[in-house]
């Protein structure tokens, strides 16, 4: 069955995308096949369980035949254990979301006129986890908080699961009366619109689903993933005091990350994936699945291979961190501030033909984009605490830079579109990208 014709007035508000992104509907379909692929592909090639990080390379094809061949092991990547677990988690951040006090805050403004309220209360959800989590160590031991290790490949098929059924159920209600679509979400390929996502704000009443699953279930999920990986490490090691000076820099960098995350919640309001990108399965799978089973990857390597650093190089590790966490939050702090319309700086600026204001020094001045700069350096200090004894605990970092120029080229492509001629001036004076003098 078909879903109805739009009438004239929705057809203006919501007008057929044109232009594809990752290479149209062939591309949408590689990558939502690669990303579970990928996913899977870093635990079984960076495990204890499966002969190292990376096991020997010679085995490898004869090892995954045998996998693939085997029903067995198809049937161990389901944990009916681990679902309900993840479903329970789940539903806890949004139980959360729904009692504990929080401010509301609007978006940008829509096409419709309107801005969308959101409710912030994303570090208080943040802070009871952790006083839990916290709870559950002290009053049973770091063994009773191992089971994220123990049960890895079972979670991360819950999180996919949640994401592909997610990502299904938007699609479907995309074509229900009324809806705002994402303006690049509306081919009419189902692949792709699946992929990109078709409803710009999805939501169930108040809540807001894009929004929701970018802060809260995933990003969380990462940090209490992380702390599993210190209480295994500390189980094989004899307690607490004998985690590595490896693990706790993950450990600390990450948290720190996400909790200045978590606290600066409304800043997510005004980025391309709240203001501009629909929610499909590409923005599911990425904060469900993606952030919290690959970005610990880090820290489950040092859980079976513990580094111990000394202070020396515990010391320059933390100096590559700060450095990052400088630049990626002043430069936000110079363009939030900036939008709210003040200029503590004194920053120059450039105001384009429609009256937009383009910031010129400052950060913002040395490239298009030096919070991703920073975020890069922060990248890199996650991944030097695992040593150099293998390539596949970078795999971060090097993934990371991809994401961050694919966001910047659509970023360009944006603002070409929008400010036309003004934007080739625009980098006439602020040339380089990302890199101040090397990209």
């Amino acid at each position: 069955m078909s879903p109805p014709e739009p009438n004239a007035k929705a057809v203006e508000l919501n007008p057929r995308t044109t232009s594809y992104e990752f290479l149209g509907p062939p591309g949408a379909l590689f990558v939502t096949l690669t990303v579970p692929f990928v996913t899977y592909a870093l635990y079984f090639g960076c495990s204890e369980a499966t002969g190292g990080c990376p096991p020997n390379l010679s085995t490898i094809p004869d090892q995954v035949k045998a996998a693939l061949s085997n029903a067995t092991w198809w049937k161990g990547l389901w944990d009916m254990e681990a679902s309900l677990m993840y479903l329970a988690w789940y539903m806890f951040c949004v139980v959360a979301w729904a009692v504990l006090p929080g401010d509301r805050v609007e978006g940008t403004m829509l096409r419709t006129g309107e801005k969308k309220k959101y409710k912030i209360n994303a570090f208080s959800t943040f802070l009871l986890a952790m006083g839990i989590t916290t709870g559950v160590i002290y009053r049973y031991g770091p063994e009773s908080f191992t089971f994220f290790y123990q049960k890895w490949v079972g979670f991360c098929t819950a999180a996919i699961l949640m994401s592909v059924l997610q990502g299904l159920a938007c699609y479907a209600a995309s074509f229900q009366e009324g809806k705002l679509l994402a303006l690049g979400g509306n081919s009419g390929n189902f692949i792709y619109d699946f992929f990109i996502g078709r409803e710009l704000n999805p939501s169930i009443g108040s809540l807001d689903i894009k929004s929701f699953n970018e802060l809260r279930p995933g990003l969380i999920l990462w940090v209490l993933i992380n702390i599993s990986m210190a209480c295994e490490q500390a189980t094989r090691r004899g307690g607490l005091n004998q985690i590595t000076d490896s693990m706790w820099l993950v450990l600390t960098f990450q948290t720190w990350y996400v909790a200045d995350g978590l606290y600066n919640e409304p800043a997510i309001f005004t980025t391309m994936d709240i203001t501009t990108d629909g929610f499909g399965f590409m923005l599911a799978v990425g904060d469900l699945a993606w952030v919290p089973f690959t970005y610990s990857l880090q820290a489950r390597y040092l859980a079976f291979k513990p580094v111990e650093l000394g202070p020396i190089w515990t010391a320059a590790i933390v100096v590559v961190n700060l450095t990052g966490y400088w630049i990626f939050r002043d430069a936000n702090g110079e363009k939030n501030d900036f939008r709210n319309g003040k200029n503590p700086k004194n920053l120059k600026f450039f105001t384009t033909s429609r009256g937009s204001k383009l910031l010129t020094s400052g950060w913002w001045g040395l490239s298009q984009h030096p919070n991703y700069f920073g975020d890069l350096l922060m990248a890199l200090a996650w991944s030097l605490p695992t040593g150099f004894n293998t390539p596949v605990t970078y795999f971060y970092i090097i993934y990371f830079s991809v994401l961050l120029v694919h966001r910047q080229r659509r970023d360009d492509e944006n603002c070409h579109k929008k400010y036309g001629k003004d934007w080739d001036t625009y980098k006439k004076m602020v040339p380089y990208r990302i890199i101040p003098y090397v990209y």
